[in-house]
């Protein structure tokens, strides 16, 4: 099937699988990477995006699901050489380690944030419950994501 979206505000357009998550979309045929795999289950959150302004995981959604929206990755965030808030928070307090569920994280971050500007830590830590990072603690994570949110409550 013939499917045409626009990713980080770039119109792309291929023939998928009707199969073809959307992850696999990004990864394998518009060669943005920053997107990872991480169980193709929905448990991890490591491949979430923003379709339309709302995060979702991208290996819960068919490619053809996603023609015609409009798609934000990892790589879309940054202006240019300035990073997002968010990723700039990630990065001054530390909030990775492998870096694996970074991306999915990020996204996931910005967009809790999108809904609830200044939330708490409890409401940080329940936001991001979709996302699974096997390295940090979520100490930092959930710290980084109140330092964007301007301090938190």
């Amino acid at each position: 099937m013939e499917i045409a979206v626009e990713i980080n505000g770039v119109s792309h357009s291929a023939d998928v699988e009707p199969r073809t998550l959307l992850v696999h979309f990004i990864r394998d045929v518009v060669g943005l990477t920053g997107t990872n795999i991480g169980c193709d289950t929905s448990s991890c959150g490591a491949c979430t995006i923003h379709l339309n302004g709302e995060a979702v995981k991208s290996c819960t959604v068919l490619a053809v699901q996603a023609d015609g929206q409009q798609l934000t990755t990892i790589e879309g965030l940054a202006d240019g050489e300035q990073l997002h808030p968010m990723q700039q928070a990630f990065m001054e307090c530390h909030a990775l380690q492998c870096g694996y569920c970074t991306p999915g994280m990020v996204m996931a971050s910005v967009s809790l944030l999108d809904e609830n500007p200044n939330p708490t830590e409890a409401e940080v830590r329940e936001g991001l419950e979709g996302n699974l990072c096997r390295c940090t603690g979520y100490h930092n994570i959930v710290k980084a994501v109140l330092s964007a949110a301007g301090g938190g409550k």
